[in-house]
């Protein structure tokens, strides 16, 4: 069981019952309050009960997936690069096309939720912090959600 949340709309906040990490799509950082400090840029990491990859791009920038507890968090942001490398049961972005081509359970808008709405004809529902209990909790038909 995690929570997500977001407080901008380039990061995304994931807490589990050990730690809390934030991804900074836009800056490619992990802010885990880890004695190491922040970790920049791509790579694979154990986090408290979160695996973590960080995939790089030919832009030179980072996307994430993330697994806790048997669930695929994908964080692409705006990103449309190396989208075949992600996997992902939930997924946040503000791209279409990587809705489309990942085809996730549950999309967290991270912006363009009226675009993602429309053009792919999904529901979109605001939450303030998005509880996720199993895989097996997540909804049968897609929707957005947008984090307030």
């Amino acid at each position: 069981m995690f929570d997500i949340e977001s407080k901008s709309q380039d990061e995304i906040i994931l807490t589990t019952k050990k730690t809390t990490i934030k991804i900074n799509i836009t800056e490619s950082i992990i802010d885990a309050n880890l004695s190491v400090g922040k970790i920049a840029g791509p790579g694979e990491f154990e986090i408290g009960d979160a695996t973590i990859r960080g995939i790089a791009t030919p832009s030179g920038k980072t996307i994430y997936d993330v697994e806790i507890g048997g669930v695929h968090v994908g964080i692409t942001g705006g990103i449309e690069e190396c989208l075949d490398d992600i996997v992902a049961d939930v997924l946040c972005t503000s791209s279409i096309r990587a809705i489309r081509e990942i085809e996730p359970k549950l999309v967290v808008s991270m912006g363009n939720v009226d675009a993602m709405v429309s053009e792919l004809k999904l529901s979109a529902r605001s939450e303030k912090k998005l509880k996720i209990k199993s895989l097996d909790s997540l909804p049968t038909t897609k929707e957005v959600v947008v984090l307030s």
